[in-house]
């Protein structure tokens, strides 16, 4: 499964796939697989994407907005950032982010995050 993200976010990136397309490979059952709790493992290496279906959460510990630590709880931050909603089963799209100084915190979509200083590993997430 990792290489066929690896080779989609390829080819994402260099505008040679269509959102239709990924949809295609989605539907397929060819894409994405089960989120992890968090992406601590998966952020090695800047700018990999990688695709999961995930359950939203509104519990769980989530820190920053729009960037979040790599510790942060993927099913609630997936609700934060608004991909999907509490209870909700969608396809997210998570990109490793270079790690930021600091995380600034808010409310969105009935999730709290929290202020953070610097942490190692980041990512973004939205909905495919």
């Amino acid at each position: 499964m990792k290489v066929i993200q690896e080779l989609v976010a390829y080819f994402e990136r260099r505008g040679r796939l269509a959102p239709d397309q990924v949809l295609k490979l989605l539907d397929q059952g060819l894409l994405a697989g089960d989120a992890p709790a968090n992406m601590l493992n998966l952020c090695d290496q800047i700018g990999a994407t990688y695709y999961f279906r995930v359950t939203g959460q509104a519990a769980g510990m989530v820190w920053g907005s729009d960037v979040y630590t790599g510790d942060s709880a993927l099913a609630a931050a997936a609700v934060h950032a608004g991909a999907v909603k509490e209870g909700e089963t969608g396809v997210v799209k998570v990109t490793v982010e270079p790690a930021l100084p600091r995380y600034q915190g808010s409310q969105r979509n009935g999730v709290i995050s929290h202020d953070f200083g610097a942490y190692g590993t980041a990512y973004r997430l939205s909905r495919v």
